[in-house]
């Protein structure tokens, strides 16, 4: 199965224009992915493309414009440049042989700030002296500096290589485990799979593909059935599942048809523990008995795709925080990577499972949501809090 790009490690280079950002990316491709020119500014817009990086894995390089670009356009390019950062897992920071400039010092700092790891690289020289003032500050403040020539040196890929093994940690590079801390290899689980309006056609959706490859890598016996067959699948085991795992949404039928004694929770509870933190999650969950008549509740998508009819986040899980709250609450959406800024106008986000985008992300999201006092949940939760079956759905992972 190919990795997606929200279960990749996410590398951007960032610098100003003209350090050799784009000429740096496609040696690291050995292919013309950005276009290069001498001109300032020829980057104009976020480039992306994913590659497995040997021996660190599968990675998503992305190349920024150039951050002391200028006039209207420019300062929206900047702004998008810097939107990255709340998905970068390690930055590769790009100058050249000159003096640093006010839009290198303050991007290092908040990438500092951040706490995202920095591969410093000094670029261009083949044009002359590195500057010993640009030289000695990176050494100091980056995680690792390195000299190199973009244009002719032949093993700019293998210093690259070799400076990212020399800073990422091993969290930075594996991402936390699915179900092996839960299950053991040769038990039982069931995954059950709902076909409703939302199912593709002839195909799983991402989080399912993941899990039950997740069960393969580890040996786990797992059984696949949809709501109606799980009664028969239960019964047809010698022993009951250490585990069944549904989709949210038929959650309110399955419990009612797995025994009390059988640990039941979601795949988009799974997801909430793998690419945000569950315990805020849970606690975020907790803000729905606190919600008042006009209250705002942002919903946040982090894929974009063509609303259907009862769709999760914009019919369904409304529909069921009103029932479950009865007060008149104000819904407001957001899909891709938009993010807020204004959010201290909101009682609580709901997030939805991550599948498309990376840990770092979500956790950034965690981290202004809490820095503005805003509580901040996921969908699984939200809808196990709202059935009254969110005890039952995070008990697996406190055993």
């Amino acid at each position: 199965m190919k990795e997606t790009r929200g279960n990749r490690l996410h590398i951007t280079l960032f610098g100003k224009m003209n350090t050799g950002k784009s000429s740096i990316v496609n040696k690291i491709f050995n292919q013309e992915i950005s276009i290069v020119s001498d001109k300032a500014g020829t980057t104009t817009d976020i480039n992306q493309k994913a590659m497995e990086m040997l021996p660190i894995g599968p990675v998503l390089i992305t190349d920024t414009a150039g951050l002391d670009d200028s006039g209207e356009l420019g300062e929206k390019r900047v702004k998008k440049a810097y939107e990255v950062l709340d998905r970068t897992d390690v930055a590769i920071f790009c100058a050249d042989n000159n003096k640093l400039i006010e839009c290198d010092f303050e991007l290092i700092k908040q990438l500092k700030n951040r706490k995202i790891p920095i591969l410093s690289i000094i670029n261009k020289t083949d044009l002359g002296q590195v500057n010993p003032e640009t030289l000695k500050y990176l050494q100091e403040n980056t995680e690792c500096t390195i000299c190199l020539s973009a244009k002719n040196d032949n093993d700019v890929t293998t210093k690259i290589k070799q400076g990212l093994i020399q800073i990422l940690k091993d969290g930075d590079i594996n991402t936390p485990s699915l179900l092996e801390d839960i299950v053991q290899a040769g038990e039982n689980i069931i995954f059950v799979i709902p076909i409703d309006k939302e199912a593709p056609k002839g195909r799983l959706i991402l989080p399912q593909v993941q899990m039950i490859r997740n069960a393969l890598d580890n040996n786990i016996i797992s059984t696949v059935c949809t709501t109606k067959d799980l009664k028969g699948a239960i019964e047809s085991l010698k022993k009951p599942p250490k585990l069944v795992i549904t989709d949210s949404q038929a959650f309110c039928e399955v419990d009612k048809i797995v025994p009390e004694d059988i640990n039941l929770t979601s795949f988009s509870i799974f997801f909430a523990r793998l690419k945000g933190d569950l315990t805020t999650f849970i606690e975020g969950a907790q803000e729905l008995d606190k919600i008042n008549d006009n209250d705002k509740i942002l919903i946040c998508e982090s894929c974009s795709h063509h609303p259907i009819e009862d769709d999760i986040g914009r019919v369904k899980i409304p529909n069921l925080i009103k029932k479950y709250t009865g007060k008149n609450v104000i819904f407001e959406h957001l899909s891709g990577h938009d993010f807020t800024y204004d959010i201290k106008k909101y009682k609580l986000i709901v997030h939805c499972g991550a599948c498309m985008t990376n840990r770092r992300e979500v956790l950034s999201r965690i981290e202004k949501a809490l820095a503005n006092n805003v509580a901040i949940t996921n969908y699984g939760i939200t809808i196990a809090k709202c059935l009254n079956i969110l005890d039952r759905a995070i008990k697996p992972f406190r055993n």
